[in-house]
């Protein structure tokens, strides 16, 4: 009796000095990589659409990314998609914490439809913090349904201004204006600031060549960049006028961003995959991508803040 007591003891110290201390750092966390329709779009019978359907592991969310402080147990969440039940649910498994704070890119379906969930048909929240562009904020206040979330006091809507940062003890949040397809807000893109790294969070935007501020130099002043992927190249949407969805290829930016360091272009996540995109899908293309120093966004990774 007495030796198994002793082995129990042992058993018990060695689990304490060998097992990790908890994490402490903030994280980010990759929810979603797709375009705002996800993958497979509504309505897509193509052989692969078909198979996803099928096949749950084959999908993919629309892209959105949490931020988490392990010792505070604050969360953010950027962009309410559509998938945003999943995606709670996800974090929530991962990272216990308070209701996150929501920040908005844009009004654009994929990032801010998730925002019905808060009301009272579903969630019934009590002032979740939602941050927004005046734009957009104005955009919220005055449509239904969205405007119910506001006069329910489901949300709390704060205003968010260009490159004045918002900042929580151990994380800091500054929007970036971006040329869009702004027919019901502006758009941004967020700066997200930790203790040790920065990343940049650009889903959308039309081309590199309408921004003002060259994405090499954004990329210089962060450690990860997720940006817009959304069309492998221009051949994507047969019959389809990209004029009237421009956003860059990958194709393009590979190209642009090619005379970079090695250091530079691994900085670069691609994110916001339309379901025609055969990087989503295609190992060849996938290869090709990371061959020329650069890399695929994929849900559930995190990078350390």
């Amino acid at each position: 009796m007495r030796f198994a007591v002793l082995a129990a003891g042992l058993f018990a110290l060695a689990c304490r000095t060998t097992l990790p201390p908890p994490a402490t750092e903030p994280f980010a966390l990759v929810l979603g990589i797709a375009q705002d329709g996800g993958y497979p779009q509504a309505g897509c019978n193509r052989p692969d659409c078909v198979d996803a359907w099928r096949d749950p592991a084959l999908r993919r969310r629309v892209a959105s990314l949490a931020v988490v402080d392990p010792v505070s147990r604050e969360r953010w969440i950027i962009d309410a998609t559509p998938d945003f039940p999943s995606q709670l649910r996800t974090l929530d498994e991962i990272a216990p914490g308070e209701m996150p704070r929501i920040f908005l890119t844009h009004a654009h379906i994929g990032h801010y439809a998730g925002l019905m969930h808060l009301g009272r048909e579903v969630m019934g929240t009590a002032g979740v913090e939602v941050y927004a562009m005046a734009r957009m904020r104005e955009f919220l206040e005055q449509n239904g349904p969205w405007s119910q979330l506001v006069r329910l006091r489901n949300i709390d809507l704060k205003t968010l201004e260009e490159k004045h940062p918002i900042v929580f003890p151990r994380i800091t949040v500054m929007a970036i204006a971006v040329p869009h397809r702004d027919e019901l807000s502006e758009t941004v893109a967020f700066l997200i600031s930790g203790p040790s790294q920065k990343i940049l969070w650009l889903p959308d935007i039309d081309k590199w060549e309408k921004w003002t501020t060259p994405i090499e130099w954004m990329i210089a002043r962060v450690d990860v960049a997720y940006i817009d992927a959304t069309f492998y190249d221009e051949r994507e949407l047969p019959g389809r006028n990209l004029s009237e969805i421009p956003h860059p290829t990958i194709t393009e930016t590979m190209l642009r961003l090619a005379p970079l360091p090695a250091t530079e272009r691994a900085k670069v996540r691609f994110i916001h995959f339309n379901q025609s995109n055969p990087a989503l899908r295609d190992s060849g293309i996938m290869r090709e991508i990371r061959s020329r120093g650069f890399n695929l966004a994929a849900e559930g990774e995190k990078t350390p803040l």
